[in-house]
Parts: structure tokens; sequence; C-alpha cells
């Protein structure tokens, strides 16, 4: 951001011009005060507005499972026989032109990754597994496709989570005809249960979690920028850490352990990516707990061996810059409640901060209050200003529905001041997942409405999993000013 955009900032954002680049703003949007009431299955709700949003928030409707299954010349993932779990719509990546979206599918096997041309408003199944995953056979098969990613390669990542062998997938040609899309297996990237996947600015360094009451952070950093088959896997160990790693976060030695301040990367494979630990980080397998299991996936009882400081269950994360000027990962733990940001300061070292949490941080600060809570944060998103919104995983099939939040970090040292009421789904049965902004056109986002109650065949004419785009442009014209600025500076 330029010195000309310091007046769309509001009196309590203005920082030093150093800082404007990378600088959060002020809560630019009306809070709401409560979490939406959740309506039927197949409501006019659900397929009008699923959303409730703060005055002047857009929505509409891309495409759904009813639309695309009522097109012969389209195609989307749905395994039979696994009632709302059938197609699982989840974490959309965006490519650099912010022309297509890339849904990946978590199904409990036979996932795949679809590709939906927004403009000409067709959704293809790029690839999918052979369904064999049933009988846990999984050669030819894939699940729980949770996280995706467009890398600065122009390639996309997907990855397992907590189904499938904890692998990551890149398709090679994102772009081309189904017929001769190119996945191969990253075998150099840890076996984990996948969700958050964010590349560092400069590509050389891909961060991820294992989603585990006792996940650690990982990063793994490529010899060769773009040629993410070979690299170093680290796992971030908190310095004053003094708990024991393979209990979940909040259990035995781990209760009242300190699990921020300054931290290290430590390295679990050399330069060449051969293991440095007992456990190959790199084994196929269930994602059980390796205290009683020697199968299972490789990476968590190698982060373990190295004391890699538990979370309960980061999931999510983004990659932004403080007004340090270092880059920092900001991460959901959605057993906590919290989220957290880790600033990266060097190869070595880290920060790691409470970023925000239900049982710390005010809502709705210096507006009207809310009744809604922090609850299972899940996803988070990040727009071009460098704002962090957090998506919860709940509370799903309950009356009340999950809500987004805006992580309100006017100073951006990685705390937030408050958690401002954003959105909040009303779709039975659902989560909100995937929120993204589109890289070329900032004011405006992508969220997912996923295993919805309506995606089940045994609800005749079900709307389904549903993609949804939103528009910010009417909300705050000098809000929307600054995304386009900061939007146009980054290009």
């Amino acid at each position: 951001m330029k010195k000309k955009l310091t007046y769309l900032l509001t009196a309590s954002s203005i920082i030093s011009l150093s800082q404007l680049a990378f600088a959060g703003t002020d809560t630019f949007f009306t809070p709401l005060t409560a979490s939406a009431v959740v309506a039927d299955p197949n409501s006019v709700a659900e397929m009008n507005s699923p959303w409730v949003t703060p005055a002047g928030v857009a929505q509409v409707n891309l495409t759904s499972m009813d639309e695309i299954e009522g097109d012969p010349l389209q195609s989307v993932v749905r395994v039979p026989g696994t009632g709302t779990s059938a197609s699982m719509w989840d974490m959309v990546a965006y490519d650099h032109r912010g022309k297509f979206a890339f849904i990946p599918h978590e199904t409990p096997w036979g996932a795949g990754v679809s590709r939906y041309d927004i403009k000409n408003d067709v959704n293809e199944v790029l690839f999918a597994g052979d369904q064999s995953g049933a009988t846990n056979d999984w050669d030819g098969d894939w699940a729980a496709f949770d996280p995706s990613t467009f890398t600065p390669n122009k390639t996309v990542l997907a990855a397992e989570e907590w189904s499938g062998q904890g692998r990551v997938l890149e398709i090679l040609n994102p772009f081309a005809a189904v017929e001769d899309i190119e996945v191969r297996e990253l075998e150099s990237i840890a076996n984990v249960a996948h969700e958050g996947l964010r590349f560092s600015k400069d590509g050389r360094t891909l961060y991820f979690v294992d989603e585990w009451n006792s996940g650690s952070l990982y990063k793994f950093v490529c010899t060769k920028k773009g040629d993410y088959t070979k690299g170093q896997t680290f796992v971030l160990v908190v310095d004053a850490y003094a708990g024991d790693p393979a209990a979940d976060y909040n259990q035995g030695a781990n209760v009242g352990a300190v699990r921020t301040g300054a931290a290290t990367w430590v390295p679990i494979t050399d330069a060449a990516g051969n293991k440095l630990t007992v456990v190959d980080p790199f084994r196929n397998g269930p994602t059980d707990d390796p205290r009683t299991s020697t199968i299972t996936r490789g990476g968590r009882p190698a982060a373990d061996e190295v004391n890699g400081t538990p979370y309960g269950r980061p999931e999510d994360m983004e990659i932004g810059k403080l007004a340090s000027g270092k880059e920092v990962m900001y991460f959901a733990a959605t057993s906590e409640n919290a989220v957290y940001s880790v600033e990266l300061l060097d190869k070595t070292h880290a920060f790691v901060r409470l970023a925000a949490s239900q049982s710390v941080t005010p809502k709705n600060l210096g507006h009207a209050a809310t009744t809604g809570a922090l609850n299972s944060p899940d996803n988070l998103a990040q727009d071009a200003l460098g704002n962090i919104y957090v998506i919860e995983d709940a509370p799903n099939g309950s009356s009340v529905g999950g809500d987004t939040w805006f992580m309100r970090d006017v100073n951006n040292d990685g705390v937030a001041e408050s958690l401002d009421h954003f959105l909040s789904i009303r779709v039975h049965g659902s989560e909100a997942t995937g929120m993204i902004f589109n890289p070329k056109n900032p004011t405006k986002f992508l969220a997912a409405v996923q295993h919805p109650s309506s995606t089940d065949l045994g609800l005749p004419g079900g709307f389904g999993d549903a993609l949804w785009e939103f528009d910010l442009s009417a909300v705050n014209p000098e809000f929307t000013a600054a995304l386009e600025k900061a939007s146009e500076n980054c290009d």
C-alpha cells in the first residue's frame, strides 16, 4: 500500500508508513449480534441466502450438486452409500488468474478434485479414486482430501486428512483437458493428517500441520524452487516446552505446559530428504495414535521424537506479514477454540503467540455485543490487506449455525484486539469451508457449504454441497478502495 492510501484507514488504524504494505485494518462492517438460526434442509434460505451477513455483503450461488448432477455435460464426485459425506466440498483453491476454483472432496474413499470454471459455470472432476479404499485397499484410491492450494509453480496440491494414508498429491497440469490430467504423489512430504497447506512468499517453503489433538507444525524447504519432490523437513519446537509431545495437548504433562514464545525449527530429515528419526516420516498409514499403533502415518511419531510441540487439532493456516516485516503463519487450533500466530524470524527461529481465542479475545469490541462464541475454529482466509477471517467447524447439525469471524489486528502484531462477528451459516447439517479471496478481484471471495443434510440422496431434489461467491464492494467504499489498491500493488 502506498502513502496515498493512508487516508483510507480509520483513525484507530493509522500506523507508520513503513508498515502499510502489510497492515491490518479496523472493522469495515457492522458486526452481527447473534449466530444464525438453522433452517430446514432444501429451504429457501439454503438455496437463496445460506449465510446471515452484515449489511452490504452480497452472496450469489455459483454451483451446487443439484445443478451439476442435472447437467450431463458436467461431473462431480459422489460416493454411494456415504450419506451427507458423498461429495464433501472442502478447502477451495483459486488459480492465479481467479478464473477457476479447484475443489477437493473430503469423502471417506473415492476422493478426487473438481475444477470449476467460474465464467462458463462448468464443473469437471479432474481425477478421483477407484473407491477400493472402502475395503482398505489404497493402491488406486484416495480419501479425505481436505486441503488444496495453488502452488507458485502453477500446479495444485491436495492432501489426505482423516482417511486414506496421509499423502499429498500434485496435479501437474491443472488446466488441461480431463483426459490429459497428470497426478503424482509427493513422497517428499511427511505423512500426517493434512489440513493447512501454504507456501512462503518466495515459494521455497511449504508449511503444513498435523490435524490431531497432539498435532505439530511442519515446514518443507525445497532444494530447488518449484520442485516439490526434494527438500528438507522440520518440526516446530517451542523452546520452553517441557511436556509430553506424544500426549494430547491438554493431557498429563501437557497441562499448563508452555506452548508459546521463542521456538526453533528442528529437522527430521537431512538436506537431501533422508530421515533423521527412527520412524520414517514418509510412512503411509492410518491416522492412529502412535502411542498405541506402530503403523500410523510416519510424520506424527517422527515429530514426537524431536519434541514437536503439540496443539489441539491444528487445521487451516495462512501466511502473511507482520508490522515487524517478518512473515507470519496463522493456524487454527480447533480443539482449543483458538488461533495462533507464528512469527517466522529466520530459517531456524520463530516466535509463537496466541492470536485469538474464545476465552481471551473480546467480541465486537466497540460495537453492539454478540451472543455468538468462537466454537471450533477450522478454516482461515486472508484478504489483500492481510486481515484474517476465522471460519468455524461447528456446530454443524445443531439449531445454531457456525460462524465466521473477522480477526481485528489493527497494529498487525499477530494478536487480535477483537473478534468481530462477520458471517453465520444457517444450512441444516452443514459447515462453512473453503473461504478464499479472489486474487484478481479482491472484494470477492468464495465459500463452500459442506455436507449439508440436502446432499443425502434420501432427500429428493436435494440442493447438496454448493459453492457461493460473496462481494464486499457495497459494504464500505474506503475499505473497497484499500483492497483494490493493495491488490494492484501485489501484482
